[in-house]
């Protein structure tokens, strides 16, 4: 890698005060790295397509010849535009630079020099890449800084080959300006070239007016769609009809911004992922103008076809680095796998069947609670339901009941059938006093009562499995039999029953994502239980003295289930939801006809058909594990809806009107009397950079052709070349002699001041 610095250069006149303006240029010239391909013709990409590079462009020779062979009286022309600053000499055919106005300026420490890095130079310097002005106020035509304009015109002149030998430029100046260009603006450019630069005489013209002129119009409507607007302006024999000429705040760069909004809102993890130039580049490559819009934008998701509607973008990732095991370190995980999960469901069903035994003597508790309260007095039954925080009999038996359908449940589900042998088995010390037994004793009579609980928890659990099979035999006889009798009543109670199912599998789903959205009222419920458990005095949940009783009841721990799930209810009254659904959809299948596959849940779940799926993700599937995947966008509608906002600027939330009604509105309203109005019809000239959209032209002229009346002939065009028609023009209006006198001159500039233009058809009026 080689870098050359450029000399200084003196480039002020005599009347400057002798102020020297030092612009040192660090440019590395690099001919072993591939050249970006942002600027050469697009072609569609391969799938998938991969965001350019920044467009550097390397070194720029300085061209000396040129300047030499040049005849005094030959003009530089600058093309100063908002996306590219185009300039040459009016001689040639095409513009010897073009770069974008942009300036980075830094000190390097190592080399103890102030570096200036000019147009695509950023994007090869990292530090000058993070350091980078713009000329324009973002998102218009306004220069806001000079400073970034006279670094783009110091590296102008010197690659020219004006080295400011003789203090000043010394060759006239073309310089092209937007439509309506502010006053203030102009005035600062005459200062900058006539103070500074000390040229001998400098004009300007509107840049569309000049690609008019080279492509031969008259007479017509001119269209200027560029980078940052777009305008309307009519034309009449070569004369500007300023008065009737209409602005609309949109352009190609607005079009970057509102992709760059749409993507962002498509991929909240997009930031930091793609730069403005790159999405740009996907602008400028994959969008175009729809011819029928709103029918296509209804159909653009629809499967057929997608994948040729689909561009898949690849952005930069890094790939997880995977460890490849060995057959034998595979098999050795997976046996202590299935070893741990053996012994946490061998843990699982002791503790279930320990918390079913203690629920059964809870209830059995209960129960003679109630028995004791029929024979009590009211006094005495108040003093025993207080003691068990109960404040009435019917609390009482609210729990009861609650507790016996919780045990049923956990019996059917945990317990299941479990063969009892042909013996009972006899616990003989059972009926023997502790007294009459020494401590070994002691210890198998402890034995066998818990092996006695647990005989009869199993005997209890089958009768009650044996007492559900035959209640759900009934349940199913009565469910068949009122079936056949009444059809249409019983599939509309499973429609209704499939819905509500399908709404409490939403409300679940919707709680467990609100428990990870910090700001949500579940995850503010859960961190006030978990602040309340951590306070030294925490909430008392029972009555009474401060005693901390916390845990003296077996509902206090349902505070870690809340904690850990959420208000919800125990696993075991938590009903199967999804098989309950299928359930309720495979009788559905089987007795309605209007019923299909397609129908169900799983089936509408499916990424084939999900309409969100193709919008984020294209006709193919995705993988969440995939950095790959993770770190891709797919670009659908928008490749149709970003472009369309110059027609709808109400997509984008612009209040204007769109090109088709500014121009309906010129032509049929302000320029009805005007006998040239069929004339101006048929030449409607496009030009500036967005009118490269494919299909911009046709559908302008089809929606013209709606509007206006069918006897009226209408003809629309597209300059040949509309990014650098507007020099090419401006070239030839200078090489011209009778272009000449409307140059200003320095001697006028100085004796008529800097707000002094003169009036040319190609320029804008003074006011």
């Amino acid at each position: 890698m080689s870098s050359n610095d450029q000399p200084t250069v003196l480039l002020a006149n005599q009347s400057c005060n002798k102020q020297q303006r030092s612009m040192v240029y660090r440019i590395y010239d690099i001919k072993s790295e591939p050249q970006s391909g942002r600027n050469t013709p697009p072609s569609r990409p391969a799938r998938p397509y991969h965001v350019s590079d920044p467009p550097y462009e390397g070194y720029h020779a300085v061209e000396q010849s040129a300047y030499r062979n040049s005849a005094p009286d030959s003009a530089i022309v600058i093309d100063n535009g908002s996306y590219n600053i185009r300039a040459g000499w009016q001689s040639d055919r095409s513009p010897r630079l073009s770069l974008p106005p942009v300036m980075a300026r830094y000190t390097d420490r190592k080399l103890n020099r102030k570096l200036n890095f000019i147009g695509s130079e950023i994007y090869f310097d990292g530090t000058a890449r993070g350091q980078a002005k713009n000329q324009y106020e973002p998102g218009s035509n306004i220069i806001n800084n000079w400073d970034v304009l006279e670094g783009a015109l110091d590296y102008i002149f010197i690659k020219l080959g004006i080295d400011g030998s003789k203090g000043h430029v010394d060759r006239p100046v073309v310089i092209t300006e937007p439509l309506a260009n502010l006053q203030y603006s102009k005035r600062t450019m005459s200062e900058v070239l006539f103070e500074l630069y000390g040229v001998p005489s400098a004009s300007y013209g509107i840049d569309s007016l000049f690609s008019y002129a080279h492509n031969g119009g008259r007479t017509g409507l001119v269209v200027s769609s560029a980078y940052t607007s777009t305008h309307l302006l009519p034309v009449v024999d070569s004369k500007p009809l300023f008065a009737q000429a209409t602005r609309l705040d949109w352009g190609r760069s607005q079009c970057a911004d509102y992709l760059n909004k749409l993507l962002r809102a498509k991929y909240p993890a997009l930031p930091g992922k793609i730069n403005d130039t790159q999405i740009e580049d996907l602008v400028r490559q994959h969008c175009y103008i729809s011819q029928d819009y709103q029918g296509e934008m209804a159909n653009y998701l629809d499967w057929t076809g997608l994948e040729d509607r689909d561009v898949l973008v690849q952005l930069p990732f890094t790939e997880k680095e995977v460890v490849q095991k060995t057959e034998e370190e595979l098999a050795r995980a997976a046996e202590k796998r299935k070893e741990s999960g053996r012994r946490l469901q061998e843990q699982a069903a002791k503790m279930r069947l320990d918390k079913l035994i203690r629920k059964e003597q809870e209830l059995e508790y209960y129960k003679d609670l109630q028995q004791k309260l029929v024979t009590a007095t009211k006094k005495d039954a108040r003093t025993m339901l207080e003691a068990d925080d109960f404040n009435d009999e019917a609390q009482l038996e609210r729990k009861v009941k609650e507790m016996e359908r919780s045990i049923r449940k956990q019996r059917n589900k945990d317990v299941g059938d479990i063969d009892e042998p042909e013996e009972l088995p006899t616990y003989p010390l059972l009926d023997i006093p502790d007294e009459e037994l020494d401590e070994e004793g002691i210890k198998q009579k402890r034995q066998q009562r818990l092996m006695k609980s647990n005989h009869d928890a199993r005997a209890r659990a089958k009768a009650e499995k044996e007492r559900e099979k035959a209640r759900v035999a009934e349940e199913e006889r009565l469910d068949a039999e009122r079936r056949e009798n009444d059809t249409e009543s019983w599939l509309q109670e499973r429609r209704v029953a499939r819905q509500n199912m399908i709404q409490r599998i939403k409300e679940r789903d919707r709680l467990k994502a609100d428990l990870g959205n910090r700001k949500s009222l579940a995850s503010q419920m859960r961190m006030k239980n978990i602040a309340n458990l951590a306070s030294d005095n925490p909430k008392k949940r029972r009555r009474g003295g401060d005693d901390d009783t916390f845990g003296a009841d077996d509902a206090d721990w349902g505070i870690y289930r809340q904690i850990a799930t959420g208000d919800q209810s125990d696993d075991e009254e938590e009903e199967d939801l999804g098989a309950n659904l299928k359930n309720i959809e495979a009788q559905l299948l089987k007795y309605d006809p209007t019923f299909t596959e397609q129908s169900t849940q799983e089936a509408q779940q499916d990424w084939t058909k999900s309409v969100l799926h193709s919008f984020l993700r294209g006709p193919w599937p995705f993988d969440p594990e995939s950095q790959r995947e993770l770190n891709q966008i797919h670009l659908n509608v928008e490749r149709i809806r970003v472009p369309e906002v110059i027609f709808q600027p109400g997509i984008a939330g612009i209040d204007q009107a769109g090109i088709v009604e500014i121009a309906e509105d010129i032509i049929t309203q302000r320029l009805s009397g005007s006998s040239r109005r069929d004339d101006m019809l048929k030449d409607i000239f496009l030009t500036g950079g967005y009118t490269h959209f494919q299909g911009f032209e046709e559908r302008l002229r089809n929606e013209l052709r709606a509007v206006l009346p069918a006897d009226i002939a209408l003809g629309v065009r597209k300059a040949k070349d509309p990014i650098l028609d507007a020099w090419r023009g401006a070239a030839e209006w200078a090489a011209k002699p009778t272009s000449r006198q409307s140059f200003v001159t320095r001697a006028e500039y100085h004796e008529k001041g800097a707000d002094y233009i003169k009036e040319h058809n190609l320029g804008n009026a003074a006011f």
